[in-house]
C-alpha cells in the first residue's frame, strides 16, 4: 500500500515540475513574441494555454485520488494540499502569458514609442521568479524560496516605473493613449505573474514547514 502511495507522490512531484516547465515555456515565448512583434509565436503562446489548463486538471485529479485513497498526514498531507494550491497559481500565469500574447497580436502593426527595456527587466525578473519557485520546491530549498518572495518587490518598483513612463507618453500626446494603456496593461500582467510566482513559493514553504508565509494578494 505504502509503495503505491510512493509511486502517487513521485508522479504527482514529477506533474507538478512539467507543469512548470510549461509554463516557464509560455511566458518566455510571450516575452519573445512581444519584443520581437511575432505574431505566430503570440498564436501559438495562446493555443498552448488550453495545454496548461489540461495539466492542472490532471494534477487536481491525482490529488484528489490521493486525498481520497491514501488519506495522508503530515508532511505528505502538506505536499498534497500545496499541490493544489500550486498549480492554480500556474494556471494562472499560463493565462497572463496568453492575455499578454493577445495585446501583442494588437500592438503588432504599430510601432513602440517608448523603449521596452523596463518591461523586458519585469519579464525577466518573473520568469527567474517561477523558474526559482518550482526550483525551491524540487530541491526542498526554503532558501531559495524565500528569494523568490523578497524578488517580488524588484517587480512590483519595475511595475511603477512603467507605469509612471507610459503615462508621461500620453501626457505627450493623448493620441498614444490606447497604446500605453495597451502596454500598462502588459506591466499589470508581469507584475500579477510576480505575486502569483510569490505564492508557489509560499506554498513551497509550506509544503516543507507548514508554515504558510503569506506577503501577495491577487
Amino acid at each position: 500500500m505504502r509503495s503505491r502511495f510512493e509511486e502517487q507522490l513521485t508522479y504527482l512531484h514529477n506533474s507538478l515540475i512539467e507543469m512548470g516547465a510549461l509554463v516557464e515555456r509560455a511566458i518566455a515565448n510571450a516575452v519573445k513574441a512581444l519584443t520581437e512583434k511575432d505574431t505566430e509565436l503570440a498564436r501559438q503562446v495562446i493555443a498552448s494555454d488550453d495545454e496548461i489548463d489540461d495539466k492542472e486538471r490532471e494534477i487536481e485529479s491525482l490529488c484528489i485520488k490521493i486525498l481520497l485513497q491514501q488519506q495522508p498526514v503530515a508532511s505528505d498531507l502538506r505536499l498534497v494540499s500545496a499541490a493544489m494550491k500550486m498549480i492554480t497559481d500556474l494556471e494562472r500565469i499560463g493565462d497572463h502569458a496568453a492575455d499578454i500574447s493577445e495585446l501583442t497580436l494588437l500592438l503588432a502593426e504599430m510601432p513602440y514609442r517608448r523603449n521596452l527595456e523596463h518591461i523586458k527587466q519585469m519579464a525577466e525578473a518573473t520568469t527567474k521568479m517561477i523558474a526559482d519557485s518550482i526550483d525551491a520546491f524540487v530541491k526542498k530549498d526554503l532558501a531559495l524560496a524565500n528569494a523568490v518572495i523578497d524578488a517580488d518587490d524588484i517587480v512590483d518598483d519595475l511595475f511603477v516605473t512603467v507605469k509612471s513612463d507610459l503615462l508621461e507618453l500620453i501626457d505627450e500626446d493623448v493620441k498614444n493613449g490606447d497604446k500605453a494603456i495597451d502596454l500598462i496593461m502588459i506591466a499589470k500582467y508581469f507584475e500579477r505573474i510576480g505575486d502569483h510566482a510569490t505564492n508557489v513559493a509560499e506554498w513551497v514553504i509550506f509544503s516543507l514547514t507548514g508554515s504558510h508565509k503569506k506577503k501577495s494578494a491577487v
